[in-house]
Formats: structure tokens, sequence, C-alpha cells
């Protein structure tokens, strides 16, 4: 499939203010794109008027669907795109100029119907530095055959995409994961493309974080994911915490001393790949960076917390759809 046609994929919504990053990447890449289709989902900022400024040096298509998530803008997208092989990106990342080269490379095999790139975070301040060395992992974090990648790094056939059935409609956080689950089951396995990199900046406050990790929980509860991951942090935070704590109050605080190892083995895989980052830092810089990353861990844990049976309870009310038992939907195709 070397000389396939490929057609890059974008969903917008209000990114007026950082379309350019990557639509300026995108243009300087080592393979160009046959095509790029971006699908705006009614922006009421200047997001359309920005993307058409680029028509002079990219191949575009550019769709209006006000009202139309993440996963149906994907899926137009994907309609509308003329290209065998489909490349998905997101507004609000910078792409590494070889990152489409690399991603599409494993197309070269006929076997290859799904390829996982990758991201890494482009951080602008000390605080998006902790957040992404705490929540984003690194290459060497990965297992290349268990990961899912993001759809802001991932690349596929469009007959891969047609039998998993597209992206799911029904979700509007998590449908990336849904959609690797579908293309796993219904069309064959990820190769794995380290070097297909996009930069992706880490969220800049709690607040921000926090809203993002409950719709990313609330998002899991409707999809049914991750019920061994969610029991065990609620019995960490709401019976082993608290059992520690009232025994170093109760009987000895050396049960304290088990709290704190709790704590640091929690934060250990984060704080190693902090210290890197903060080379040529001041002591006071390295220490507020590091006495983030606990902060963060917690904050992250409940806004899972609070948005997880949120999903739930949506789950239980709706249970009667069928899409939303996707595990038994039969393959397309």
């Amino acid at each position: 499939m070397t000389a396939a046609r490929v057609s890059v994929i974008v969903t917008v919504l209000n990114e007026g203010d950082s379309i350019r990053k990557l639509l300026d990447s995108m243009s300087a890449q080592t393979r160009k794109p046959d095509e790029v289709v971006v699908v705006d989902g009614g922006s009421t900022d200047d997001t359309v008027e920005r993307v058409r400024e680029y028509a002079d040096r990219l191949p575009l298509k550019v769709l209006v669907e006000p009202g139309a998530n993440i996963s149906r803008g994907r899926n137009l997208a994907v309609e509308e795109a003329s290209g065998e092989i489909i490349a998905s990106t997101d507004a609000g990342v910078r792409l590494e100029p070889d990152w489409l080269e690399e991603l599409v490379a494993p197309f070269s095999r006929d076997d290859v119907v799904a390829v996982a790139g990758f991201f890494l975070p482009d951080a602008e301040s000390l605080f998006e530095i902790a957040m992404g060395a705490t929540v984003l992992p690194l290459h060497e974090d990965i297992d290349p055959g268990t990961f899912l990648p993001s759809s802001r790094s991932v690349a596929f056939t469009k007959d891969a995409w047609a039998k998993a059935g597209g992206y799911p409609e029904w979700l509007d956080y998590c449908e990336d994961l849904i959609f690797d689950f579908r293309i796993r089951q219904c069309a064959g396995n990820f190769e794995w493309a380290p070097k297909a990199v996009v930069h992706f900046r880490p969220r800049p406050s709690f607040r921000a974080f926090f809203l993002q990790y409950f719709r990313y929980a609330r998002g899991d509860g409707k999809a049914d994911l991750w019920r061994l991951r969610h029991a065990i942090r609620y019995a960490t935070y709401l019976v082993a915490a608290p059992a520690i704590l009232a025994l170093s109050f109760l009987s000895s605080p050396w049960w304290l001393v088990l709290f704190a190892i709790g704590c640091a083995v929690y934060c250990r895989r984060p704080y190693q790949r902090l210290m890197p980052m903060l080379e040529g830092r001041s002591l006071k810089e390295k220490l507020y960076a590091v006495l983030l990353v606990p902060v963060i861990r917690f904050v992250g844990d409940v806004a899972k917390m609070a948005g997880y049976p949120v999903g739930l309870v949506w789950r239980w009310r709706n249970r009667r759809r069928p899409e939303v038992h996707w595990r038994e939907e039969p393959c397309r195709g």
C-alpha cells in the first residue's frame, strides 16, 4: 500500500487561538498529506476563517457541522475523505515534521490495518511541566502490544474504520478508546510507530485538569471501562487511606510510615519523568514542581471518583440502547 492516498482528518471547535500551530506544522511535513479534511463543530470564533487561510498551503476540505461531537466530526471527516489511509490528529497539538511519514510507513506492508503514533507534553510553564510528568507517559512507559493510541496520533485504513463501525457517536469522551477496541476486535492489531510524535499541551490549571479528568471518568462509566481500576481507587481513598490514618492516631504513629510509603510508590514514576525536565531550574522551582506532583495525583483521582458514577447513572438510564453494549456489536462488512 506504499502508493496509497493519505487523508489527514481533524475536528475543531473554537480553536482560533491554537489552530495555526497545528496547520503550520502540518504544512511542514516531510511527507505531504494528499488531503486534509477539517470538520468544525460549530465554532463561534474565527476558527473556520483561520483554517481557510491555509488553502494555498494545504489540500484542504472544510466542513461545518454545528452541534457535531468529536465522534460525529471524525466520522464525517472519514466519510468525506478520498484516501485509503486515514491519519487522525487534533487541534491544539504540534506535529513533528516527520509525523505523517513515520505514521504511514508501516502501511508498506499489506497486512497492516492500523498504526499507533505517540504524543509528548508540550509544556509552556512550570505547572504544565509537572502536569505532563504526572499524567502523560514517555516512550519507555509504553507496551506496544497493549497500547491504545489517542486519536491525536493514529492512522487506519478506511476499510478498518468501516469494519469497526466508525467512532461511537453516543460518546462525548473516551470515544477513541472504544474505537481502538473495535479496531482490534474487527480489523486487527495496531502497529507501533514511536517516532510518529505530536506535542500536546497539558492542562494549564487545576480547574481545567479537574474538568478534563471528570469527563474522562464519566466517559469510562458510560462505556463501562476499567471497572477494576475505579474500584481500586475507591477502595484506596475511602477504605485503606482512612483506616491507616485512623490507626496512626488511635494505635501508633508508625502507621504513617506505611501511608508515606504508599504515597511515594504512587508518585515514583511521575518523579522519574519529572527530574530530567527540571535540569537548569532553580532549587525553588524544583521544589515547587516536586510538591505539585502529589497534588495533581490527588486532584485527578478526586475528579475520576466524581465523574465515574455520573457515567454509570447515564449508562443505567440508557441501558436499553443497543449501542451502549458495544462489546456485543457485530463487526461491519
